[in-house]
């Protein structure tokens, strides 16, 4: 394979048993996850449709890891702090997703951007998307931002894959429980992140659920072209619906989103219907057949059009 990368192997044949390009999903609900749903959560979805909220890097596309899933792609996609407060402030933005490259350390500098961050608070709501933190990151961090994201993997084999750094998973425990004593901290867990397969997902979901959450975001690996994990597959969706459901059952009282980090094309229109079958409740930018299968369930539909952890 072009990225030197096995995305094969033992237990393969399960991980692939469902071929998503002719997946034809069920419309009934996964019945234990969704009496859960209904138990504990009114009737109602929320739909997000971010377009208040922009993307700001303060490293431009600068980023020292690497990442196997991601290779500094996204920051791309990014404006600058300048671009944001001068031309798009006009057009009914009203809050910011701050985040950009990490450094060796698993940290993005925002101690070194607090002017920035300063000024870009003074425009609009902040989520500020963080790396590994420690004390002096998250108190600096708590008069700026109304949310901070936080991206939760427990897995070491993963993590030090993934980004190639010597850290562990009790240190990516020990930041988030930083961060939540200074902050309104939303975990996001990336399904599949380590090669397209769960693979300790369901653990950092039992470490979540112990240590305390208000708000889980699920998202999903995405293959992307120029990166290590370029030629791997999303988990299937038989496992990415059980995980759903699990996920839901697990944590009977937290609101579950699917964020906007997921495969295209008729995955993506799989899985939204997933996330509605198992009785999640919002999905960021969803596809017709699940705003449809919404409807279909007698659900009220909420739009939001800020990132989905306001």
């Amino acid at each position: 394979m072009k990225s030197g990368v096995s995305c094969l192997g033992r237990g393969s044949s399960e991980v692939f048993s469902s071929d998503y390009l002719h997946y034809n999903p069920s419309p009934e609900p996964y019945p234990g996850a969704w009496q859960v749903r209904r138990s504990n959560f009114p009737d109602r979805i929320t739909f997000y449709y971010p377009r208040r909220t922009i993307p700001v890097t303060v490293t431009g596309q600068r980023c020292s890891l690497n990442c196997a899933h991601c290779g500094g792609y996204y920051l791309r996609g990014m404006s600058s702090p300048k671009a944001a407060m001068k031309g798009l402030v006009g057009e009914g933005v009203t809050s910011f997703l701050v985040s950009g490259g990490c450094d060796r350390q698993g940290r993005i500098p925002l101690l070194q951007a607090q002017d920035t961050i300063a000024a870009l608070a003074e425009k609009g709501r902040l989520n500020l998307h963080v790396g590994l933190v420690g004390e002096a990151e998250a108190r600096f961090l708590s008069p700026y931002a109304e949310r901070v994201s936080f991206d939760f993997v427990t897995d070491t084999t993963t993590i030090q894959e993934v980004t190639g750094l010597s850290v562990t998973g009790e240190d990516y425990t020990r930041s988030y429980r930083c961060l939540r004593e200074h902050l309104q901290v939303v975990p996001h867990l990336c399904v599949g992140l380590w090669r397209g397969r769960i693979h300790g997902e369901y653990e950092a979901v039992e470490t979540l659920k112990e240590i305390g959450l208000e708000t889980l975001v699920l998202i999903i690996f995405t293959p992307t072209r120029g990166t290590k994990y370029q030629d791997c597959r999303p988990p299937s969706l038989d496992q990415v619906g059980d995980f759903f459901q699990w996920v839901r059952k697990t944590l009977p009282r937290v609101p579950i989103l699917l964020g906007c980090m997921r495969p295209g094309g008729s995955y993506r229109r799989a899985v939204d219907q997933l996330a509605v079958r198992c009785g999640l409740n919002g999905i960021v930018q969803p596809t017709l057949p699940a705003r449809r299968l919404a409807v279909r369930y007698g659900l009220s539909v909420v739009t939001a059009e800020e990132c989905c952890v306001f």
